[in-house]
């Protein structure tokens, strides 16, 4: 059963629990991702300043997108023939959100530090992101509710490791390749 605002403390927990020990061992695979690419970052520290701005903003992203499907399955708005529609918009809006929050992102990061390339690399990484958010943030919560999972308990979860692991992988990948 799907935990509800007025759910006894105790029972929220044991619904609650079990998805934030998940998250415990997605943040030590995100970590290790990062850890990848410790080399990049030792040799150009600006990378670790940047970093949470892709990861911070992915995963922004993808909660907003899973909120708005998790209350369009809430609000029976969501059935077989529209889903898909519902899906292809969200995977739209991450990515228009990704090269307009990108294209910023990148000048920003661009006139803060100097480097073109620099800025470059946070812009297309964003837009990779933004594009992962999207679609993880619309296909997820319809995988949970199909496998009969509560979406508003684990679809941030996932969200979370996924934006976080896209984010720093395309953003160190790219800068190691790049810079």
């Amino acid at each position: 059963s799907d935990d509800k605002v007025f759910t006894a403390p105790i029972e929220s927990v044991k619904k609650r629990l079990p998805w934030l020990v998940l998250n415990l061992f997605t943040a030590i695979l995100v970590s290790s991702v990062v850890g990848f690419f410790q080399g990049a970052i030792e040799k150009l520290s600006v990378l670790a300043v940047l970093m949470p701005i892709v990861a911070g903003l992915g995963g922004s992203a993808g909660i907003q997108t899973l909120t708005v499907i998790t209350r369009g399955i809430a609000m029976g708005e969501m059935t077989l023939t529209n889903t898909w529609r519902a899906i292809i918009k969200e995977i739209s809006v991450g990515l228009i959100n990704g090269v307009m929050i990108g294209s910023s992102a990148s000048l920003i990061a661009y006139l803060l530090k100097g480097d073109i390339k620099i800025g470059l690399v946070l812009g297309v990484a964003m837009i990779i992101n933004m594009f992962i958010a999207g679609l993880m943030g619309s296909i997820i919560p319809v995988i949970m509710r199909t496998l009969k999972i509560d979406p508003a308990l684990a679809s941030s979860i996932i969200i979370t490791m996924l934006t976080d692991i896209c984010g720093y992988a395309s953003f160190l990948g790219l800068a190691s390749i790049f810079l």
